[in-house]
């Protein structure tokens, strides 16, 4: 471990310190879940932990809010994917239900294609999702979003651009 891994290590373990316990109030001021509000305020130190570079904080307690902020609406956005798919596997019969577990990776699949696709406007969002999912064809895109057909295909250039790039970034 170098010597700037470890006094970043000491400058987190400060910050925790100092304002997990700030953190974790705020958190439980605004969620119904105690135990919601610990794993949040403890993804926050996780995720500076994995920070490339943890420079001074000025302002911690605004810092530490906005990290919240970001976690807490990843959640709530995970949340709504997730209902979102199993108000749609219920038009299936049981029998074509995945297992626990496909449902679990699937769910993650859809949450990390949405995150890709971050940013786009919801026409190209969708008609890439008509796409890839659905396996509409160009014409069959255009018609139901009401677009042209080289209308659709700059869409999805555009969105298979941001997925392409989303990968290679990270």
């Amino acid at each position: 471990m170098s010597a700037s891994e470890i006094i970043d290590q000491h400058y987190i373990g400060e910050l925790y310190k100092d304002h997990h316990s700030w953190l974790l109030s705020w958190l439980r001021r605004k969620l119904d879940s105690p135990e919601f509000a610990a794993d949040i305020s403890h993804d926050v130190f996780v995720k500076l932990l994995t920070r490339e570079e943890n420079k001074q904080i000025h302002e911690p307690r605004a810092f530490l809010t906005t990290i919240a902020r970001r976690s807490l609406a990843n959640h709530w956005r995970h949340q709504q994917i997730e209902q979102a798919y199993l108000d749609a596997l219920r038009a299936y019969p049981e029998p074509l239900h995945p297992s626990e577990e496909e449902r679990a990776v699937i769910i993650e699949t859809i949450v990390e294609i949405n995150a890709r696709l971050d940013g786009l406007p919801a026409i190209v969002k969708r008609a890439f999702l008509y796409s890839q999912l659905d396996g509409m064809r160009y014409q069959q895109i255009a018609e139901k979003l009401n677009i042209s057909i080289s209308t659709v295909k700059r869409y999805l250039t555009q969105a298979a651009a941001q997925c392409y790039f989303a990968i290679n970034l990270q």
